[in-house]
């Protein structure tokens, strides 16, 4: 558990509580610890149509709260979601990007709005149950990586600011999810064995391409293979990213090899898609180009003056690190170029940089290296 940790008997600290089992475990280890726990129940989107589980969460909420016999306090932030993640998330698939929400969720509601509501509730601290950990060095605070690796989420949680995360708490950051389950199955939490949450919540089990037409228009247009020739048609082109495979539409094509087609680049001004057969060579760049880099703590004052760093940096959530080179161009702008090219790399997604264990910060791509 965090260090800090122990400086919280009696303190009130606000647990954000989802009804899943890290969560839970969360407000066990605090008020294991002598805390003053209350639980704080977001619902971020309206669940008009059934396929968010809002309702579901809430009771799984409330069955854990009265099990370790805390309060809960429920609150609504559908339309700052609505503001401040979801209108910038339809926005990046308008322009053809491939956008991540979680990781604008983490900064501007899990620790923008959600972090101004505990403190009006009178906490102290709040905490999450995030698998990640924060260590104070040089009047900064840093975001290292947790010791389960295989969970660790700090690639989400980059963007954050790192003056939100003063009076935070991750008590789950030295402690594997096997760990996880087993504390809560020994102390008769119910919910030891629920399934982790994955994808996009407000989605659901829904088909993406069914979802997104409810809010951007479809706009088909041609598909084309790399030398130009045209080769079928595609939906539109907010339905697909960089390395997609299935639902290309595309059939046996004559004089093709018999291996599957990918998607290698959009050309969005022509509403065109570009394909390759196979493992093309072209589904691999070296670098990206980030125009608005964040830096988390200090990390910008020791490398920018740098100008020119190794270190190690990741494209996508369960990536290994992969070792790169970062050219600091200006204050917020960075080049960052991979030792070994990179398999199907978006722009919309983010890049996360690493020294060692230290989370240095990340930004979404906006151009690519060849």
């Amino acid at each position: 558990m965090d260090t800090s940790v122990d400086k919280i008997i009696n303190k009130k600290v606000i647990v954000g509580l989802s009804g899943g089992v890290d969560s839970a475990v969360t407000a066990l280890l605090l008020k294991q610890k002598g805390a003053d726990v209350q639980a704080l129940h977001m619902t971020n989107w309206n669940d008009d149509d059934g396929y968010c589980n809002a309702a579901e969460d809430l009771q799984e909420a409330k069955k854990v709260c009265k099990n370790l016999s805390i309060p809960l306090h429920h609150v609504n932030f559908a339309k700052e979601y609505m503001d401040l993640v979801f209108e910038d998330f339809i926005h990046e698939y308008k322009i053809g990007r491939t956008p991540n929400p979680d990781i604008i969720c983490n900064r501007e509601i899990k620790f923008g709005v959600f972090k101004n509501y505990a403190s009006r509730l009178g906490g102290d601290f709040i905490a999450t149950g995030h698998y990640a950990k924060l260590r104070k060095s040089n009047k900064t605070i840093e975001l290292v990586k947790a010791k389960d690796t295989n969970k660790d989420q700090t690639y989400f949680l980059h963007a954050v600011d790192s003056k939100a995360f003063k009076n935070t708490l991750f008590p789950l950051g030295d402690l594997t999810k096997d760990e996880v389950r087993e504390i809560a199955k020994m102390n008769g939490l119910m919910n030891f064995n629920k399934k982790d949450s994955t994808g996009i919540c407000f989605i659901g089990e829904r088909p993406f391409q069914d979802f997104l037409k409810n809010y951007l228009p479809a706009n088909p247009g041609l598909t084309f293979d790399k030398n130009g020739n045209l080769i079928g048609q595609h939906d539109g082109l907010m339905y697909y990213t960089i390395g997609q495979r299935r639902g290309l539409n595309i059939g046996g094509q004559k004089n093709g090899t018999g291996e599957p087609f990918f998607v290698i680049d959009k050309d969005v001004k022509n509403n065109n898609l570009i394909v390759a057969q196979g493992d093309d060579s072209d589904l691999y760049k070296q670098g990206v180009i980030i125009k608005n880099f964040s830096w988390l703590g200090n990390a910008s004052n020791i490398f920018q003056r740098k100008k020119k760093f190794m270190c190690h940096g990741k494209i996508r959530y369960r990536q290994s690190d992969q070792a790169c080179e970062v050219d600091v161009c200006d204050e917020n702008e960075v080049k960052i170029r991979f030792e070994e090219k990179q398999r199907a790399i978006a722009t919309g997604q983010a890049t996360v940089l690493y020294l060692n264990d230290r989370c240095l910060g990340g930004g979404f791509v906006d151009e690519i290296i060849a």
